[in-house]
């Protein structure tokens, strides 16, 4: 395919977009004779087998082929009603892979599409990483909170570890050492930096409950710390499993240590191409 063909279908298929409620759209009408199907029976068929890939996938057809009617100009003045569809990026991306690749017009739309669906799903990367990486930092935060309050209640650093070490075996019914083997963590690393968000912040809501309770209840020394910490995580654990997530279970994710270099390392890419 020639350049300036690639350049004409690029600007033919930006410009047959429409933004609506903040979504990217496609009119199935349009689509159809953009990519080469004079007839609308034919490319029906396209559309049957995307909805069915859709499906395949777990996705919703509704949410990205809405069903709508538009008025089309007739001879003489008059209208009619036709049956269209409104198309997402996602929906596009499946009709093309589901076309007439011999067609240009569908080689050309199986790669535009395939780009642009995947930003959406680097930029949905980037967003999910970045709240991983914010929640380790709270987890931090949350946990030096408590070890300061517990060291105002006559525990040290060694029972520190022990009574956070209660709490990872009440929420993950496991010892820590066992769960970090289990997860191929490394020995000097915390078993935080490995979990995945959800645990992270189960982890963070447990140990913050028992700074509170701890001052609330004025509790002191490590057995009654201990029990009040243990309990919290216990309850934490019992809410996750009612909602069908087992924590230990869940697998481990990234070196979070690792996560955040990237991230930081994008920003800075970022940061240089803008000032260029």
């Amino acid at each position: 395919m020639k350049s300036e063909e690639i350049k004409t279908l690029f600007t033919q298929f930006e410009s047959a977009s429409v933004e609506i409620e903040g979504i990217e759209c496609w009119s199935a009408r349009e689509l159809q004779k953009l990519l080469g199907y004079a007839l609308w029976q034919n490319f029906e068929k396209v559309l049957t087998k995307s909805k069915a890939a859709c499906k395949n996938v777990g996705e919703n057809i509704n949410d990205h082929f809405i069903d709508i009617n538009k008025t089309i100009p007739m001879p003489k003045g008059a209208v009619k009603q036709i049956n269209d569809i409104l198309l997402t990026r996602y929906a596009c991306y499946l009709i093309a892979q589901n076309g007439d690749s011999q067609k240009p017009q569908i080689a050309f739309a199986q790669t535009y599409f395939a780009v642009q669906t995947r930003r959406a799903e680097i930029i949905e990367q980037r967003i999910l990483e970045t709240e991983r990486v914010e929640a380790r930092a709270k987890l931090r935060v949350t946990e030096k909170r408590l070890s300061g309050v517990l060291y105002e209640r006559g525990v040290d650093d060694r029972g520190f570890a022990i009574i956070r070490s209660k709490g990872d075996k009440a929420l993950f019914n496991m010892d820590t050492a066992v769960l970090k083997r289990k997860f191929g963590v490394p020995e000097k690393r915390p078993l935080a930096d490995f979990l995945p968000t959800v645990t992270i912040k189960a982890k963070d809501f447990a140990a913050a409950m028992t700074t509170e309770n701890v001052q609330i209840k004025n509790l002191n020394g490590v057995p009654a710390i201990e029990k009040e910490h243990t309990e919290n995580n216990l309850g934490v654990r019992k809410i996750m499993i009612e909602r069908g997530l087992v924590p230990e279970k869940l697998p481990p994710d990234e070196d979070v240590q690792k996560v955040e270099r990237r991230l930081e390392s994008e920003k800075i890419k970022a940061i240089k191409q803008k000032n260029k």
